[in-house]
């Protein structure tokens, strides 16, 4: 990334990454929420945590760009190490933690960008926030972040804070939504608040997010964050176990975020969007995710394996079903 952003400030570089990269097709665009996305693949959060790269990743073909997690306060986030390749799996694990700047640092950021691109804006509470204090910190992103992101998502899924996914609980979730809610319609223009989930939660707890979204009127779910499963990897246990606690994302995930994204489409008789995220890492993988339910798709773990060329193939694949 630091080549990237480098290499942009020659004159005229951007755009040849524009040609390399960008497919333009009216068949592309994706209207949700109320905004019009010029294609459906878009990055997960996590990668541009504090909105550094916006203009030189806006170049390399996505349709839309989520920044964040982002918190009121920076924090650290976990010792390092706390990232690492499962090459044989094709996976990440990390342990990250929500490290970032700070949600002023990321405005300040947001205000720099040249790019119109459109910007989703991934809110979280600081790790010393306890969970009955969550609310506010939630509210405080919300707020700041409001002018400048097109669209909000709660994240109460990461593994890598602790007790952050108690969160996911029905009533504290439903409490945590309802505020948030009550201020977006206090606004002129409310915008977009989507929850992103884990894959690791249970039917009857899929069934309780489908009644969220329904009761509290949520524009939708990103589905899905990482995953504590370990089952099925290739990699050795031995080495599994040295690196220890974490996040899993790429291929091993892709079953089964497929999977709580086909059960949540069919649950809710396709009432809400979902933008599915987790094991894309070909074009077969994001029509997969797209004829399970999906409307919009993200990648974070197949950039990093497969690089932006992943973005331009995924858009030729999905042409090709229009």
């Amino acid at each position: 990334m630091f080549c990237l952003k480098l290499f942009c400030k020659i004159p005229c570089f951007k755009g040849i990454l524009s040609q390399l990269f960008q497919i333009k097709n009216k068949k592309l665009e994706t209207h949700l929420f109320g905004l019009s996305f010029p294609n459906p693949v878009g990055l997960a959060a996590g990668f541009d945590k504090n909105g550094n790269w916006i203009d030189e990743l806006s170049c390399l073909g996505f349709g839309f760009i989520e920044v964040g997690t982002v918190t009121p306060k920076a924090q650290p986030g976990n010792e390092a190490p706390r990232l690492f390749r499962l090459v044989e799996d094709e996976a990440l694990i990390n342990r990250m933690g929500f490290n970032n700047n700070g949600i002023e640092a990321l405005i300040e950021n947001l205000k720099k960008r040249n790019s119109n691109i459109i910007i989703g804006g991934n809110i979280g509470k600081n790790k010393i926030t306890p969970n009955e204090s969550a609310a506010s910190d939630y509210l405080i992103c919300f707020e700041s972040l409001f002018p400048y992101v097109d669209y909000f998502v709660v994240n109460v899924s990461s593994p890598n804070t602790p007790g952050l996914r108690a969160l996911q609980e029905k009533e504290p979730l439903m409490a945590l939504l309802v505020q948030l809610q009550n201020k977006n319609k206090e606004k002129e223009k409310p915008k977009p608040i989507l929850l992103k989930i884990a894959p690791d939660l249970t039917d009857s707890q899929l069934d309780d997010i489908v009644e969220i979204v329904e009761t509290t009127k949520i524009a939708g779910i990103i589905a899905t964050n990482t995953t504590i499963d370990r089952s099925d990897l290739t990699t050795n246990t031995k080495e599994l176990e040295e690196i220890g606690m974490g996040g899993l994302s790429g291929k091993p995930l892709g079953k089964k975020a497929t999977e709580v994204i086909r059960y949540l489409s069919k649950k809710s008789n396709a009432s809400f969007p979902i933008i599915g995220v987790g094991g894309i890492h070909n074009a077969e993988d994001a029509i997969e995710k797209l004829a399970a339910g999906a409307s919009l798709i993200q990648i974070y773990t197949g950039l990093i394996y497969e690089g932006p060329i992943l973005v331009k193939k995924i858009n030729l694949e999905i042409l090709k079903t229009k």
